[in-house]
């Protein structure tokens, strides 16, 4: 027989090894959760990503993430009444291309007030895709992409409402801050009452169905395709050729101004702006831009 000390040391180290045997496999199942959650697939949205993944680099805000800050509502650009609700549109997804070529996972949508984003005072984003009109006046405080979108200004009134160049300069217009149509109006239009100014879409539009204002200008597309949604309230009856064109804002001290310009030069050539359009922005607008009259000043 052995001693008892002996048999009480043999108990001890059966009930360690037993211990170990059942810990094992649940440190084993941690990590293996968390090594899935660190691997967590990649989430675009709705969004069909091409090109080639990690093919160029960004530095961004947020690790893994590209954050990017739009205008909303916009309808077809950016499908959704808000950041967490948006899953694709034509920025968005572009966005999304974006964030694969760079190997990264996904896509943040982040609010920031638009007129601190085109006077370089808005900080926590990467780039700003905003259907934002490029200017010589914004390009002294802020950078601008290469343009992958050429837009004028549509007039959005209710139905029914009569206009032509001369009677729209004796209209209460809307307008929304910041952006290029205010000086148009002014300088060259000539209109005979200060448009009022809004600080953002969902404001003006209000504004538009409350009798506030007769008309509101802003970038065509968006204008069409707030009159399509409108179930027959309002309509877009003309447009001031102003040969704008949209770019990709960043800040003064972005480091990836040249690879944004590169990742657009790809989806021009390899057709992702052509079929995004096709398929976000044909369905959203109701009529083709081009075939509105265009109102001289």
């Amino acid at each position: 027989m052995k001693p008892i000390e002996q048999q009480d040391n043999n108990r001890a180290t059966r009930k360690t090894t037993h211990l170990r045997s059942l810990l094992i496999p649940l440190v084993l199942g941690g990590l293996s959760v968390l090594s899935t959650a660190a691997t967590a697939a990649p989430d675009f949205g709705n969004c069909q990503v091409t090109g080639t993944r990690g093919s160029i680099k960004l530095e961004t805000v947020t690790p893994g993430a590209l954050s990017v800050r739009p205008v909303l509502p916009a309808p077809g650009w950016w499908n959704g009444d808000s950041p967490d609700t948006i899953k694709d549109g034509f920025e968005y997804c572009m966005a999304a291309n974006m964030a694969y070529r760079a190997g990264l996972d996904r896509v943040i949508v982040v609010n920031r007030s638009f007129a601190q984003v085109v006077t370089g005072q808005a900080k926590g984003f990467d780039i700003a895709l905003s259907e934002i009109t490029i200017t010589d006046e914004r390009k002294k405080v802020v950078n601008f992409t290469d343009p992958y979108f050429s837009s004028d200004q549509g007039i959005l009134v209710k139905k029914g409402t009569k206009v032509d160049k001369d009677s729209i300069k004796k209209m209460r217009l809307g307008v929304k801050q910041g952006t290029t149509i205010l000086p148009y109006l002014t300088d060259k239009v000539k209109v005979e009452e200060h448009p009022k100014v809004y600080t953002d879409a969902a404001a003006m539009y209000a504004a538009l169905a409350a009798g506030q204002v007769d008309a509101v200008l802003y970038d065509t597309p968006n204008v069409l395709s707030i009159a399509k949604k409108s179930e027959g309230r309002f309509e877009v009856v003309g447009r001031y050729d102003t040969s704008e064109q949209w770019g990709g804002l960043v800040n003064k001290d972005s480091p990836n101004l040249a690879a944004f310009n590169k990742l657009i030069a790809e989806m021009k050539k390899d057709g992702t702006f052509d079929r995004l359009a096709t398929q976000y922005l044909v369905p959203s607008l109701g009529a083709d831009p081009a075939k509105l009259p265009i109102l001289t000043p």
